[in-house]
């Protein structure tokens, strides 16, 4: 297989919060990194946003080794999971980043500079990504270099990616969308990569006015970036705005573009499949859509019999995914891997979408929590969370199916809105939508739950009633 980082972009630099290495000055200390640990049958990183965990992944990967990242403020208990679970017998971070009574710990700023890498090809391992958890204990989803270097290869092609752009974002390093996209991106094209330490109009605007051309947001970024209006003007000179890892609403998408002359291009992925969906650079973007298949994606609909869904733009079913970036299983766990897959060999993504005749794809949400089925309908939670958006009183909504006595599930909407009163929020979609999706009932909250990456976390949704 050819190199993952290609050798591409000469010395194009890195920088993360302030601090820069040349490329050659950062696969230096990725060869010291992989020197240390060659051999190793995991190692984890605690990833924080600093030049140490970039060093870290790149010296794991050039050592062959899997790479672990662990999110920097993670519990003891989960913690404890990963680096039990992955198998993990070495930690990687800065001076000051160990943790008593866990595994050895090696700090990266302190190995020698300029090391030479290990010898001979590396093998398949890539990293080992851990999902949220929803379901059970943390899964070890394992992906291979082969499929990091396909899903950043079809994205590159798809948004016209190449070394004369410089990447900004200031996302976490312990997922796909920070690290895999933000931080390996950069690496394997050659572009440069400014890391802003954490996102925010103003930091975003400022690598703006330094060059910065290629820039990736969850919609909380997108969200904040609007409401700096002069932050969003500075964009206007960038190439491309990159929205993922939750879905963007229709409103912010129409602000941004309102403000920075950008329409935002939006993008799907998970972590089993990295990036499979997205809009192109040199192609439509739409509201509330997540694009086209990328270069050697298959996707299809099923319903929950597992038969066809017509790609009618209308009809809602289970998106199923075949792809050379789909991950290789989850770590020993053979019966949820095969779970996760039908007998014909496609993924199960257990995302809600809808495909239109011209293979524009949308998605209304998870089968566990986002279809909610009401009186005999199937109603898809996201087209009512963004019909209540468009209201100009409502700033976040969520909404799930919540037990009723004659319907089976209702329509339950939780949100945070200045003004607005709950029969009027009901009334205002049902003159948006079909009668039967508006909401029964309207919890008016002060905020929503989210994670780290900004995805609202539905199962804490009925503690705030």
């Amino acid at each position: 297989m050819a190199d993952l980082f290609g050798g591409a972009g000469g010395d194009a630099a890195v920088r993360v919060a302030g601090r820069s290495l040349t490329r050659e000055a950062l696969f230096g200390r990725a060869a010291s990194v992989a020197a240390e640990v060659k051999g190793a049958d995991a190692v984890a990183v605690h990833a924080t946003a600093s030049l140490e965990t970039v060093a870290a992944v790149v010296g794991g990967l050039l050592a062959g080794v899997p790479v672990v990242p662990i999110p920097p403020d993670s519990g003891p208990d989960e913690r404890a999971h990963i680096l039990g679970d992955s198998g993990a017998r070495l930690i990687l971070g800065a001076r000051g980043d160990e943790r008593e009574g866990e595994p050895a710990f090696v700090p990266v700023d302190e190995l020698p500079r300029g090391g030479t890498p290990p010898s001979g090809e590396p093998g398949p391992a890539g990293l080992i990504l851990y999902t949220s958890g929803t379901t059970g204990p943390p899964k070890g989803v394992l992906i291979s270099r082969a499929a990091i270097a396909a899903g950043l290869d079809a994205l590159a092609e798809a948004w016209a990616w190449t070394p004369g752009d410089v990447v900004v974002h200031g996302l976490p390093l312990f997922h796909v969308h920070g690290l895999i996209l933000g931080v390996l991106g950069p690496l394997r094209v050659g572009s440069p990569l400014v890391h802003t330490g954490r996102p925010g109009p103003e930091a975003y605007a400022a690598a703006r006015d330094e060059g910065g051309s290629l820039f990736f947001g969850v919609p909380t970024v997108w969200s904040r970036m609007c409401d700096d209006p002069g932050s969003a003007r500075a964009m206007r000179g960038a190439r491309l705005l990159v929205s993922g890892s939750a879905p963007l609403p229709v409103p912010v998408f129409d602000r941004l573009e309102g403000l920075t002359g950008h329409r935002p291009v939006e993008r799907y992925g998970m972590t089993e499949t990295l990036i499979t969906l997205s809009a192109r650079a040199d192609g439509d973007r739409r509201p509330g859509h997540v694009g086209t298949p990328l270069a050697g994606v298959e996707t299809r609909l099923a319903a929950e019999d597992g038969s066809p869904v017509p790609a009618d733009g209308e009809t809602p079913g289970e998106l199923h995914v075949r792809a050379p970036m789909l991950f290789e299983g989850y770590l020993g766990r053979p019966e949820a891997t095969a779970k996760s897959f039908t007998a014909d060999g496609w993924f199960r993504t257990g995302d809600i979408a809808v495909i239109g005749p011209d293979g524009w794809h949308r998605i209304v949400g998870r089968a566990s929590t986002d279809l909610i089925k009401s009186g005999g309908y199937r109603i898809g939670a996201g087209e009512v969370e963004n019909a209540l958006l468009a209201h100009p009183g409502v700033r976040e909504a969520a909404v799930i199916g919540t037990p009723h006595a004659d319907l089976g599930e209702q329509v339950t909407a939780y949100v945070v809105a200045g003004g607005a009163t709950e029969g009027e929020l009901i009334d205002f979609v049902a003159g948006r939508l079909s009668a039967h999706k508006r909401p029964r009932v309207v919890h008016l909250v002060d905020g929503l739950p989210r994670n780290a990456m900004g995805k609202v976390v539905k199962t804490r949704l009925a503690g705030l009633a």
